[in-house]
């Protein structure tokens, strides 16, 4: 929620967000080319969003966690454009988008907030472009585990330890990997005592040497 508001706008803002919906573990929540009408706000749970490519092998194409908002690759066209997949039990608000746009109107904080929620998507989508465009194997999961154990921390969780709710063959499809390079990094990983890994635990032992790995310090 952004913040600032006054009690008649955070009631009116609450009574948008009222409904909520369970969806159960490997269930979708939207398909691609469902008609679009809400956006969805992550209480519980984690989310891959991905597309069928012309294999007909599901790529994916983001993983959404509690406290993001997923559902915006609808607001394009009126149509979602991939599935989003709960990988495990999972709780959204339901945003009705008509209604958020009108409130939006009214709240110019409101408005602000979800042009920067938008905006923050389409920087990742950069992220996630260059990643595939120009990086080593070691350099996409190094950035891969940076942006997701940010992510976490910056919603309470701890800076070094996740829990990885996707496995290795969909981190694989993410970062345009295949299974075998993804666990053969891991390994790469864990002997160069970057990393701890246990099943999906992950603990994160030099975070300096991860993002040394991302952004080489220039040779003297």
């Amino acid at each position: 929620m952004p913040i600032g508001l006054s009690r008649e706008e955070l009631d009116r803002i609450d009574d948008v967000v009222a409904a909520r919906r369970t969806v159960k573990r490997g269930t979708t929540l939207f398909r691609n080319g469902e008609k679009f009408t809400s956006l969805f706000a992550i209480r519980t749970g984690f989310f891959k969003t991905c597309v069928a490519s012309e294999d007909g092998r599901d790529q994916v194409t983001g993983f959404q966690m509690a406290g993001e908002v997923i559902g915006l690759d609808g607001i394009v066209n009126d149509h979602h454009t991939c599935d989003a997949v709960a990988l495990e039990d999972a709780e959204v608000c339901v945003m009705p988008f008509d209604r958020i746009e009108e409130l939006s109107r009214e709240v110019n904080a409101l408005q602000r907030h979800v042009h920067k929620i938008m905006s923050r998507e389409i920087v990742r989508e950069h992220g996630v472009m260059l990643l595939l465009g120009s990086m080593r194997a070691e350099e996409r999961l190094a950035t891969f585990l940076l942006n997701l154990v940010q992510r976490l921390h910056a919603r309470g969780f701890s800076q070094s330890e996740l829990i990885l709710r996707m496995t290795r063959e969909e981190i694989g499809s993410f970062l345009g990997l295949k299974l075998e390079t993804v666990s053969r990094t891991f390994s790469k990983f864990v002997e160069e005592g970057i990393v701890e890994v246990k099943q999906r635990h992950v603990r994160i032992l030099n975070t300096d040497m991860l993002r040394d790995i991302v952004n080489p310090k220039p040779c003297n």
